[in-house]
């Protein structure tokens, strides 16, 4: 028989999976991991999102948060990919942003709020702020659209002249 205490046990064992490209992070901060459930005969649910469509870290997402599953002593797990609704950075808790910034890596600001309908062009000067997570200064220069992963980018401040990496708003 399933009880809440083992619905929690789940829970608390899948939120600690570190995301594989960000370790800073747990997939739980990263807004990655939409939810855990409990099937009637025993079997663990989790529900993941990737960060965008074809992301090469999902199969080891899967495996890990599967593997801490199995180990917190839950024989039966399934592994669900959910897409809709897609992920954005504005999944990320503010612990996760937190993190980001203490690891030297600018969090996204927020992504931007669509509705319905198409999609409105501006056309305006390109020019970001991302402010350092280092000293804080808005004095920053992009360097490369991409990093290590393409869902970062890498910056350097002019004030301090360290380089960092930024997640972009998806």
């Amino acid at each position: 028989m399933v009880t809440t205490l083992d619905e929690r046990r789940a829970r608390h064992a899948a939120e600690q999976v570190p995301d594989p490209e960000l370790p800073m992070l747990t997939l739980a901060d990263l807004g990655v991991l939409r939810g855990i459930d409990m099937t009637p005969d025993g079997t663990v649910v989790a529900r993941l999102t990737p960060t965008y469509s074809g992301c090469p870290a999902m199969a080891e997402m899967r495996a890990d948060v599967s593997a801490r599953l199995r180990a917190a002593g839950f024989p039966r797990v399934e592994i669900r990919t959910v897409l809709d609704p897609p992920w954005t950075t504005d999944w990320i808790t503010a612990e996760g942003r937190r993190k980001l910034t203490e690891a030297g890596i600018a969090p996204p600001g927020s992504a931007p709020r669509r509705t319905g309908g198409p999609v409105p062009l501006e056309l305006s000067a390109t020019r970001r702020t991302v402010a350092c997570p280092r000293c804080g200064s808005s004095d920053t220069e992009e360097t490369s659209r991409f990093a290590a992963t393409s869902c970062k980018a890498l910056w350097r401040c002019r004030s301090c002249l360290e380089p960092f990496e930024y997640v972009k708003e998806i």
